[in-house]
C-alpha cells in the first residue's frame, strides 16, 4: 500500500512540475552586466524574459545631420534623467526616414557610460509595462522604454495600458524609468475628416474639439516632450550623403561626383530622408 501511494506521489509531482513549466511565470531580472539594451519578448507560451541585445549598432549624435534642434532637445532631456533631474517622457513624430529611431541609439551609446539603459518593448507587449517597471524600480540605473514605429487602431488594449502608464495610474511614476516612443502619427490614432464634425462653436466664434478628438488627444498629450521632424530639402540631404559617404571612407572628390547619382537614388525612392541617404551611401561605397 505504501509503495503504491510512492508511485502515486511520485506521479502527481512529476504531472505537477510538468503544468508549471508550461505556466507563465513572474518576469525575472536579466543578468544586467551583459548589454545595456535588452529586448522584452513574450513567447506563444506565456512566458516572457527581457533578452540583452548583443550587437549593438554604433550610431553617435554626431553622426546626425540636420537634425540639430531636435538633438539638441532630446539630448538635454536624457542628460537631465541621467543626472538624476526631473525629465519628461518623450515622443518623436513626423517624416519617416528622418532619424527619429536613430537618435534615440545614439542617445544610448551617448549616456551607457553614466548608467543609462534601454528596454525595447513592443505594441502588442505594452500592457506588460508594469511588470518591466517593477524589475527595474529598485536598480540605480536610468531605463528608457523605448517603443518604435508607434501607432494604434481603435479598440487596442496597449493604447488604454500606455495611456495608464504615463499619467494616471494608481501607482507612482517611477524615477529611473522614462517612455521613449516614435510615431508617424502625431496622436498615435488615425483620424478621419468626419471627426471635425464633432467640433462645436461658441457665439463668438471660439472652437471646441468633441468628444471623440478630446479622447485621440489625450494619449500624446501624456507625453512631456514632443519632438516633431520634417522632410529635409535637397541640401539638407546632399549633406546627410556626404556624411555617410565620408563615414565609410569616400575622399571627398568622389563624394563630390556622387552628388548626381544620389539625386536620382532619393527620386527612384520618392524621399529625400535621412534613411535614404544612408542607403544610397552603403550602396556607393560597397561599388566604389
Amino acid at each position: 500500500m505504501n509503495e503504491q501511494f510512492e508511485r502515486l506521489m511520485l506521479r502527481v509531482e512529476s504531472l505537477m512540475a510538468r503544468i508549471e513549466s508550461v505556466l507563465p511565470q513572474p518576469l525575472g531580472a536579466p543578468d544586467w552586466s551583459a548589454s545595456v539594451a535588452y529586448r522584452y519578448r513574450k513567447r506563444s507560451s506565456g512566458h516572457a524574459a527581457l533578452e540583452p541585445v548583443r550587437h549593438l549598432g554604433t550610431m553617435q549624435l554626431a553622426d546626425l545631420k540636420e537634425i540639430e534642434d531636435q538633438k539638441e532637445k532630446i539630448r538635454r532631456n536624457t542628460e537631465q534623467f541621467v543626472s538624476g533631474q526631473p525629465a519628461n517622457n518623450v515622443l518623436l513624430t513626423g517624416s519617416r526616414g528622418t532619424g527619429k529611431s536613430s537618435l534615440i541609439k545614439a542617445c544610448l551609446n551617448e549616456y551607457s557610460a553614466r548608467g543609462l539603459r534601454l528596454i525595447e518593448v513592443d505594441k502588442a507587449d505594452l500592457t506588460d509595462l508594469p511588470d518591466i517597471v517593477d524589475v527595474v524600480s529598485g536598480l540605480p540605473e536610468k531605463f528608457i522604454v523605448f517603443c518604435d514605429d508607434l501607432s494604434f487602431e481603435e479598440g487596442e488594449p496597449g493604447y488604454k495600458a500606455l495611456k495608464s502608464i504615463l499619467d494616471g495610474s494608481i501607482a507612482a511614476a517611477t524615477p529611473n524609468v522614462l517612455i521613449y516612443a516614435t510615431s508617424n502619427r502625431r496622436h498615435l490614432l488615425p483620424e478621419y475628416m468626419m471627426e471635425n464634425l464633432t467640433y462645436t462653436h461658441t457665439e463668438d466664434g471660439e472652437v471646441h474639439p468633441g468628444e471623440v478628438v478630446e479622447e485621440k488627444i489625450s494619449l500624446s498629450e501624456r507625453f512631456g516632450l514632443w519632438v516633431s521632424f520634417y522632410p529635409f530639402s535637397q541640401d539638407e540631404y546632399l549633406t546627410i550623403v556626404a556624411q555617410w559617404l565620408s563615414s565609410f571612407g569616400v575622399g571627398a572628390e568622389a563624394i563630390a561626383a556622387a552628388r548626381p547619382a544620389s539625386l536620382v537614388w532619393a527620386l527612384e525612392r520618392g524621399s529625400r530622408s535621412g534613411r535614404v541617404a544612408y542607403q544610397f551611401a552603403r550602396d556607393y561605397a560597397g561599388r566604389a
